[in-house]
């Protein structure tokens, strides 16, 4: 299975992608709601997320990345706070992430 294919069957279903264009279309941005069921799923399936990338009305926001946390990309403790953070700083932002499939989790599929 790729890694794409584990996202959306696993990662992203049910959940609206918020991009309509703005960003490159293999990109999937979520509302707040949903971004945070991305972030529960992907915290059970053990996955690396790199990087958060929130938007503003089809512009990029900021980016929080797990070295400025001095976390590990698989630690949940960095992007629930980055998270957090952007919520409390910024309403109405739509959220995409940078995700790592492990192998082994791609191989049991």
């Amino acid at each position: 299975m790729e890694q794409s294919e584990f996202l959306e069957k696993n990662i992203f279903i049910d959940l609206k992608n918020e991009n309509d264009g703005f960003d490159d279309e293999s990109i999937h941005y979520f509302s707040e709601s949903d971004f945070a069921t991305v972030l529960k799923r992907a915290e059970h399936f053990g996955l690396s997320i790199y990087k958060i990338e929130p938007s503003l009305d089809g512009k990029a926001f900021e980016v929080a990345n797990h070295d400025a946390f001095k976390k590990k990309a698989t630690d949940p403790k960095w992007y629930t706070k980055a998270f957090s953070d952007f919520k409390k700083r910024q309403e109405g932002l739509v959220y995409a992430a940078t995700y790592k499939v492990s192998k082994k989790l791609l191989d049991r599929e």
